[in-house]
């Protein structure tokens, strides 16, 4: 086993002593869709989405740094929002969150609803990061990077250690995949437990710059923001740090896609049949299940968050 992998994997592990106080065990269920398929529902999770978990082993860190930060800042479509504002409320610092206008109302009210101060007027997909590199310079404040940050990386990996401490036979574990903070964290986890565990990561086609980045072996980035249902994964490009662990370091197995109507379906399953109140990007690994997409075995899905647009869910549940 590398020295990379084990050096990640008891940062995973430290990251879950750091946090237990601070996020839900979420559970490993059963279903009757399949006997051998588990499912770690994140949607149970604080802040209804397995974000917190990265953004309190990074804000936490750096609560314990000497001097403090004078606060934090992030952008995002909403649930690392909702997480930061948490996680830094929690240890008293100060939050900022960059997010654009067209995002889902419900997500914006709640990041406000933690604490956390909120700009929306004119932030767009492609200004968001100039605005908050703008804000960061002028408030003095410290970046917690929804994905491409080591600690974010090691807390998302906690799912994946409970999961496999629930599950230890599994012998596939599927994750959504943007920036690839939750795969990278997953992969760090599922290989270090046993390397022959097959890691598969499941993007909308619309949004496939993960596919292709695998696919040719450097990162490739997208033109311009997706439209796709799976909103939490609307990113243009992984980052330095999730491709170093993805692909450099060979940890992810594969990138799969899935349509439009297979995200809807697989929302549709989620609500009906495993009476779980998934957001579209929450069930895009059980959208990747349900089309036959992923390898074969005894499977785990992370399904990542229910933090939906009732507005949509009703339109995809009307169909």
């Amino acid at each position: 086993m590398s020295s990379f992998l084990e050096e990640h994997a008891a940062q995973v592990r430290q990251a879950a002593d750091r946090i237990r106080p601070h996020v839900r065990r979420t559970p490993c269920l059963t279903t009757d869709l399949d006997s051998g398929l588990r499912l770690k529902p994140e949607c149970f999770q604080v802040t209804g989405s397995f974000k917190v978990r990265g953004a309190f082993n990074a804000i936490l860190s750096l609560a314990a740094q000497q001097p403090r930060p004078a606060g934090v800042i992030a952008v995002s479509s909403g649930n690392h929002a909702q997480a930061v504002a948490l996680a830094a409320a929690s240890v008293g610092l100060p939050a900022l969150v960059l997010i654009p206008e067209d995002a889902n109302p419900a997500k914006v009210a709640a990041t406000r609803a933690l604490g956390a101060e909120v700009i929306q007027q004119g932030i767009t997909f492609a200004n968001r990061e100039e605005r908050m590199r703008e804000e960061m310079a002028a408030r003095g404040l410290t970046l917690v990077h929804p994905f491409d940050d080591w600690n974010v990386i090691h807390g998302q990996g906690t799912a994946a250690l409970e999961l496999l401490a629930d599950a230890p036979d599994l012998e596939v574990i599927a994750t959504p995949v943007g920036g690839g903070g939750l795969l990278s964290g997953t992969a760090i986890s599922a290989k270090h437990h046993n390397p022959a565990t097959r890691v598969v990561g499941v993007e909308p086609a619309a949004a496939d710059d993960a596919y292709r980045s695998w696919k040719a072996g450097s990162i490739q980035t997208l033109a311009a923001a997706p439209t796709t249902l799976a909103d939490g994964v609307r990113t243009t490009s992984i980052g330095a740090r999730t491709f170093e662990v993805m692909f450099a370091n060979c940890l992810v197995d594969e990138i799969v896609t899935v349509t439009e109507e297979e995200i809807a379906a697989a929302v549709r399953v989620a609500w009906n049949r495993l009476h779980l109140a998934l957001e579209p990007t929450g069930a895009l690994p059980l959208a990747a299940y349900l089309s036959g997409k992923l390898p074969k075995g005894r499977t785990g899905l992370i399904l990542s968050g229910g933090n939906a647009n009732l507005e949509t869910v009703a339109t995809l549940l009307r169909r």
